[in-house]
């Protein structure tokens, strides 16, 4: 029988993960063992030509050249921030762009990740969502963006990987677990689970399913306490709403990967919409029962959009309440504003794009994560 094209297809080794790298030597009559060494020789090392992987046998290596490959997203352009935040955009194959953001601080350095090109769940607060959707990121576009970012700042300037850049990263949840596997690997980056932080809207289905998967720290973004306003602000409330939500971040946090730690609730401050005192004290009843920290985050204006930042009074009140009520609370400090880096600015180039449908709407998941 002919082999299909897609049986020779070259193997990209840059998102496989330890297992799946273990899995791939022994097809290859190889001991698991070989994945350590590419996976130091990759990530470790920073080493894209299999011929530089000396610890390989010569044959080994004519192997891996004429049977895969290594395919890492192309720096297209680079700005530095007056505040030292960094942004990358970072072209793939298929001429879609998106972007990565580095904000370093006194006693760490934070790179916000992407996780697909655009975003289908159209929150009413972000650039990101008007751009539209296209497609997933592979594995290796996503722990690509790390691997530049990685060579670009030198050896321990990140301290902490959050996907929060484009896209819902529940929704292409196999590649984003097998992304985070690589990031906490000892054998790639080494980040501790408590520094390597997933973003949701809200796909409890998926959240249940990460408790199993990964030992990721989990944030959602929440920024509503009642359904009516989160409806419209988060539109994928209409299908997964308050009550669904915050009973799967209960049994996420009580899962065995999790216990003794915190979900982080991002609540972005938008002038006479959510920031009063009643609002404030909601979302204490909200969290009452759930192990929190809260992350106020200032609105990031963008052209066209109808909201404005809470003013500084109305962010200190509403963090007044949180505290006194014992939440560790923190405002965010709004990096990157010249660079369009900031939270919910990240636009990207979507190609090949569903537009956002109105926000009424419950919107179609494109990805087999919710189930």
């Amino acid at each position: 029988m002919n082999s299909s094209p897609k049986d020779t297809a070259p193997i990209d080794l840059l998102g496989l993960n330890r297992q799946a790298l273990e899995a791939f030597f022994v097809q290859l009559g190889e001991k698991p063992f070989r994945a350590r060494q590419v996976l130091k020789w990759i990530h470790g090392h920073g080493t894209t030509e299999f011929d530089a992987m000396t610890d390989l046998s010569k044959t080994l290596r004519a192997q891996l050249r004429e049977r895969c490959k290594l395919v890492l997203p192309e720096v297209a352009r680079s700005q530095a921030s007056r505040d030292g935040t960094v942004k990358w955009l970072m072209a793939l194959e298929d001429g879609n762009r998106i972007e990565t953001v580095f904000i370093p601080e006194e006693k760490r350095g934070t790179l916000c990740v992407s996780s697909q090109v655009g975003c289908a769940l159209n929150c009413a607060f972000c650039a990101t969502a008007r751009q539209g959707f296209s497609r997933n990121l592979k594995a290796s576009e996503i722990i690509g963006q790390l691997w530049h970012a990685y060579r670009a700042l030198g050896e321990g300037r990140i301290t902490n990987v959050v996907l929060m850049g484009m896209g819902e990263p529940l929704l292409n949840f196999d590649a984003v677990v097998d992304a985070m596997d690589l990031m906490m690997d000892d054998l790639a980056y080494g980040l501790a689970k408590r520094r390597v932080t997933v973003s949701t809207a809200g796909l409890a289905p998926a959240i249940d399913r990460l408790a199993e998967a990964s030992a990721a720290s989990l944030a959602i973004s929440l920024h509503a306490t009642t359904d009516e306003l989160r409806d419209e602000l988060v539109p994928i409330n209409r299908k997964y709403p308050l009550a669904e939500l915050l009973a799967a971040c209960q049994r996420f946090i009580q899962s065995d990967k999790q216990r003794g730690r915190k979900i982080t609730w991002e609540y972005v401050m938008l002038d006479g919409v959510n920031d009063s005192a009643a609002d404030a004290r909601r979302l204490v009843k909200r969290l009452s029962r759930i192990p929190s920290k809260i992350n106020l985050i200032p609105f990031n204006r963008f052209a066209g959009t109808p909201y404005r930042r809470s003013t500084p009074q109305a962010i200190e009140r509403f963090q007044a309440i949180l505290v006194e009520a014992g939440f560790l609370t923190t405002v965010r400090r709004t990096r990157g504003e010249d660079i369009d880096a900031a939270c919910g600015q990240l636009v990207g180039k979507v190609q090949a794009k569903s537009r956002p449908r109105p926000r009424h709407s419950v919107q179609a998941l494109p990805v087999e994560a919710v189930k």
